[in-house]
């Protein structure tokens, strides 16, 4: 049955591509995003343009920092899902802007729980992150595990993400499903994520800089099946009287890669060889990301799983599309 779906931070690249399929799936759609200027705005332009206006899946401007917007938009909207994945992301640049974070990810996340709740809307989805499991090397990491002690700011919103929702769903029934995703790629990414940047730079002739040696673990998982779960993640049926009205999710596959592997897989991809410097573990960074989806797939079945050759390949396909001669 068709639904009436809102999807925040639709421009960004998760969010372009949940709505462009839940548009081709027959909903109604309805996309927002600040376009900020954290990466190139054309990026998110060019993503609008491509995914979206071709299946007419309109995008609004609106800062969710803007409570009296937020509201009205949702309590207005008549939504039966909104899909919050808007939030200010990335590592590293938590370390050097704290207060975006604040912002975009704890009194925006709030604004659109609050109109939720006032909306009565039944299930919200929302972003959060394998960042959450901190600085560990128990691997793989599983929902129950505890998540109190994250090694960046950004980690801490996304803990405090799932602990809002929590609250909302014991004191109001707000039904909610928080996303642990785990090192997302893919045509349409971000630029500030190793494997776009990194391309960038090979593609260049220039250098890229492995961190701790190249030997970070990551379990990259392809934009393909994360939308598959997060379009099954919304479709599943709601749990009963006695189930939790709020869960989360690890949408990762268990198969965490070293960085240096990684970064071979993409050369063949590239059809280039990288010129490989090699440097000390960052602030912020964790040495391992490795997903137990075993809760996941109790819920939705067995889901799409890309292997790293396939995705990086299209990948590297759509970047040569995009960006034919990137300037050094």
């Amino acid at each position: 049955m068709a639904q009436n779906i809102l999807v925040t931070g639709a421009a960004g690249f998760i969010g372009a591509h949940v709505a462009a399929e839940l548009a081709r799936a027959g909903h109604r759609v309805t996309g927002v995003d600040n376009f900020n200027t954290y990466y190139e705005p054309r990026l998110k332009q060019d993503r609008v343009a491509a995914l979206l206006q071709p299946l007419a899946v309109p995008c609004q401007v609106l800062d969710l920092c803007d409570g009296a917007a937020t509201r009205a938009l949702i309590v207005q909207g008549g939504f039966d899902a909104v899909i919050h994945l808007a939030a200010q992301a990335g590592v590293r640049h938590s370390i050097k802007a704290p207060a975006d974070y604040i912002q975009s990810n704890l009194v925006g996340f709030a604004n659109v729980i609050e109109a939720c709740r006032e909306a009565d809307v039944p299930h919200l989805l929302y972003a959060s992150s394998s960042s959450v499991y901190g600085n560990r090397t128990d691997a793989p990491f599983r929902e129950t595990d505890r998540v109190d002690r994250p090694a960046s700011l950004y980690a801490a919103t996304k803990i405090a993400n799932e602990l809002i929702a929590h609250t909302y769903a014991s004191i109001h029934g707000l039904r909610s499903t928080g996303l642990r995703f785990f090192t997302v790629y893919g045509p349409w990414g971000r630029p500030d994520m190793a494997y776009f940047s990194f391309s960038r730079r090979i593609r260049a002739g220039q250098p890229i800089t492995l961190f701790a040696e190249g030997q970070l673990l990551r379990d990259f998982t392809c934009i393909d099946d994360i939308v598959d779960a997060v379009v099954r993640l919304l479709n599943a049926p709601a749990p009963t009287a006695a189930a939790k009205e709020s869960d989360v999710y690890n949408l990762g596959h268990h198969v965490p890669v070293k960085v240096v592997d990684f970064v071979r897989t993409l050369e063949d991809a590239l059809g280039l060889k990288a010129q490989i410097e090699f440097g000390p573990m960052q602030p912020g960074d964790v040495p391992v990301t490795c997903a137990d989806d075993g809760r996941l797939r109790a819920r939705i079945g067995d889901w799409a799983c890309t292997s790293l050759a396939d995705g990086l390949t299209r990948f590297a396909r759509w970047i040569e599309g995009w960006e034919p001669a990137h300037p050094a």
